[in-house]
């Protein structure tokens, strides 16, 4: 086959997950109500917690941060499928395919860094409530999360510059709903074995690591929590962290779902529809799953709902 530099290549088509015409109205229709709700949701979440000083503690911080990054991760891939399904062209240039495969990573890479630093946080909260706010400081908040940005940001600058090192071949047609990094990397005529040797080992280790630090946190929480004598107690100390725990277990859940999926099936259609769990349904849920059985947040809501009506009054007057 004919090959060109990857300076040469214009564009790449994004097949989507279905190529049935009659199929593309609903799809349409679902990822745009997913989205606005996604949007909904989590913005909601980011407004009730500035407008209420009760929640400026680490915690509320720290999800204010992920409801932020979940914002951002969605939008890097849903837009474009709309725009695609809605102007039947699925042609993404080679620069938007870069800008968006580092966005992605980026994005998904925060998201994975700030439930280690939440479990972290709870783990505190928990096991040593005496010296909480002394450990959780302001400061150490705010390394935490420049680290978390920093180290998502190199990480997926390096799998940036790796694609970019690689020359394509003619056909470059990518059986998924926006540009994921293994699809584009199987399109390169050139030796990939580079790209995949820091793939898969920097995706393991930047993996594995948050994974061994959510996990040995909860294991001293869930060893903590059984210490405690009274069910109230028990009950207490769990509710303060049951949420983080059922985000964490769908991320991750998902995460290796689709990597299994990925792995078994050769079906890269499968592979994208199995994505979309990961990379738009998560993101929906995540606000959900903070606000139905947090009481700090549904104040908050009633909070803001309650200074938006005023506002609402005094525009009208």
């Amino acid at each position: 086959m004919e090959t060109e530099n990857q300076t040469c290549v214009l564009e790449f088509v994004l097949l989507g997950l279905s190529e049935d015409t009659g199929v593309q109205p609903l799809l349409f229709g679902l990822f745009l109500l997913m989205y606005l709700v996604t949007l909904t949701g989590n913005l909601l979440i980011i407004l009730a917690i500035i407008s209420d000083s009760h929640l400026h503690t680490p915690m509320y911080i720290f999800l204010s941060n992920l409801s932020f990054t979940d914002i951002c991760f969605t939008s890097t891939t849903v837009p474009k499928m709309l725009l695609n399904i809605q102007t039947e062209r699925k042609i993404i240039t080679f620069e938007n395919c870069i800008r968006q495969i580092f966005l992605y990573i980026l994005f998904g890479q925060i998201d994975t860094a700030l439930l280690t630093v939440m479990a972290y946080d709870r783990f505190v909260a928990i096991c040593q409530p005496l010296h909480y706010m002394v450990i959780m400081n302001p400061r150490l908040c705010g390394l935490l999360l420049l680290a978390s940005w920093l180290f998502s940001v190199l990480y997926s600058l390096l799998q940036c510059l790796m694609v970019l090192r690689l020359s394509f071949c003619t056909k470059l047609e990518i059986p998924h709903f926006f540009c994921e990094l293994n699809q584009v990397i199987r399109l390169a005529c050139s030796d990939t074995f580079l790209n995949d040797l820091v793939m898969y080992f920097a995706s393991g280790l930047l993996g594995f690591i948050p994974l061994t630090g959510i996990l040995f946190s909860y294991s001293k929480i869930i060893s903590s929590i059984l210490r405690i004598s009274t069910t109230e107690g028990k009950h207490k100390a769990f509710s303060t962290c049951g949420s983080h725990l059922s985000v964490v277990t769908l991320f991750y859940g998902t995460g290796l779902g689709v990597h299994l999926s990925s792995t078994a099936s050769q079906n890269s259609r499968t592979n994208a529809i199995a994505s979309v769990m990961y990379t738009v349904v998560i993101p929906m849920l995540n606000p959900f799953i903070y606000s139905l059985r947090n009481k700090d947040i549904k104040q908050a809501f009633k909070k803001l709902r309650h200074i938006l009506s005023i506002k609402g009054f005094f525009s009208q007057v």
